[in-house]
């Protein structure tokens, strides 16, 4: 039971963490790793090498300290962190496994203000937090076993088709091995993925929206092809090259907090690069439920060889009441409706709803800071913003 003495006894060490920085999370997740190098299976070490997941867990340590007393305040951010270990299938072992070697890198870096009464205090909160993340997600997984094509743990699928769908994005479409119907899912989700790559020494499992209406019987993905040389992706690599039709892969039943959420009214789809994955299941649903409010679909890519889906957005119009807009970076040739540079709203808030709708965005970190701004700028309130960041959670 967490008491207001733990409580003021973690509050009293934020400037210590604050201090520290990330020293913390690095230390700690070498430590993980030395000691269970098995957990590599489960975490991306691509965000461990570049430094993001261990400035995440950083910031979310230290968010938890300072709202320790009104945990509400961090109730979005849980929520999304839950869904995405969903994901991953992590269960409750891995959290005594973190624990304990979160504790012990407070030990070890700071030893002398490691006394025995900070242990206390931190061992309780820890236990409160943890206790938090296994309901929740033993919720999430029950809820999903419990509905018509749902499963527990990791289920195998196998690919049924690979489309390219520009010159970086290909689709793929998983059913199911054992034959059987798959889960429902809203639309902005996402599935979480794991294949062993040839000649890789861990598993891999990564994060990807589904990209188009739910139809009870398979799924679809569309991946970008991320990086070259150095900075090339594992996974995405790995899929766009050796993923072929009839091989397998194993999937988590969908998860994810960025959702549409229909009001019945108006809404405005806003992505970046390869950000449109959801916006592009969110369109087919509400194709399919005959959406009578006014979209505005946004969208910015580098050229018209990197659009992904474009015909088939356009081809939305005849049934949607559908205005798009389009960014290239460097555009071929004058097209209506297609802009050159970076995503300017002011432009096209005639088409927008600033005043009643909602507006979702995907994409890169600095591009959706860039939009929200100028959301911000035309008078749009950050309640009507919803977003979804593909990696380590942050804020925008």
């Amino acid at each position: 039971m967490l008491s207001q003495q733990h409580i003021d006894t973690v509050k009293a060490t934020i400037p210590l963490l604050a201090s520290a920085g990330t020293a913390i999370t690095e230390h700690f997740y070498n430590r993980l790793f030395t000691h269970h190098p098995e957990l590599q299976d489960v975490f991306n070490m691509t965000h461990q090498n570049t430094g993001r997941q261990p400035a995440a867990l950083f910031n979310a340590i230290a968010a938890y300290a300072t709202h320790i007393d009104n945990l509400d305040v961090l109730t979005s951010a849980v929520m999304r962190i839950a869904h995405k270990h969903t994901s991953f299938n992590i269960n409750p072992a891995q959290y005594d496994v973190v624990g304990h070697h979160l504790i012990e890198t407070l030990r070890e870096l700071a030893p002398d203000a490691f006394t025995p009464e900070v242990e206390e205090a931190w061992g309780a909160a820890y236990k409160q937090l943890a206790d938090i993340f296994i309901k929740i997600e033993n919720d999430l997984y029950e809820e999903r076993a419990a509905q018509a094509g749902g499963w527990k743990d990791f289920r195998r699928f196998k690919v049924i088709s690979k489309i390219p769908e520009s010159e970086l994005v290909t689709s793929f479409v998983f059913a199911p091995v054992d034959g059987g119907n798959v889960i429902d899912y809203l639309p902005g989700q996402y599935l979480g993925v794991k294949v062993h790559p040839q000649g890789n020494e861990y598993d891999e499992i990564r994060q990807y929206s589904l990209s188009t209406a739910p139809n009870g019987k398979t799924y679809r993905i569309s991946v970008k092809r991320d990086g070259e040389g150095d900075l090339a992706g594992v996974m995405s690599h790995y899929l766009h090259d050796h993923l072929n039709v009839d091989d397998e892969v194993e999937l988590m039943p969908p998860a994810g907090d960025f959702i549409f959420q229909d009001k019945q009214k108006p809404v405005a789809l806003i992505s970046g690069g390869v950000g449109l994955t959801p916006m592009q299941s969110m369109l087919d649903t509400l194709n399919q439920q005959g959406y009578s409010q006014p979209i505005s679909y946004l969208h910015a890519c580098a050229s018209s060889h990197q659009h992904s889906f474009k015909d088939h957005v356009n081809s939305l119009k005849g049934s949607l009441p559908l205005s798009v807009h389009t960014w290239y970076e460097k555009p071929d040739k004058a097209e209506e409706g297609v802009y050159e540079g970076k995503m300017a709203l002011e432009p096209t808030k005639n088409d927008l709803p600033i005043e009643d709708g909602d507006f979702y965005l995907c994409g890169p970190v600095n591009f959706m800071m860039f939009a929200k701004q100028q959301l911000a700028s035309l008078g749009v309130s950050s309640d009507r913003i919803h977003y979804e960041l593909f990696g380590p959670h942050q804020d925008i």
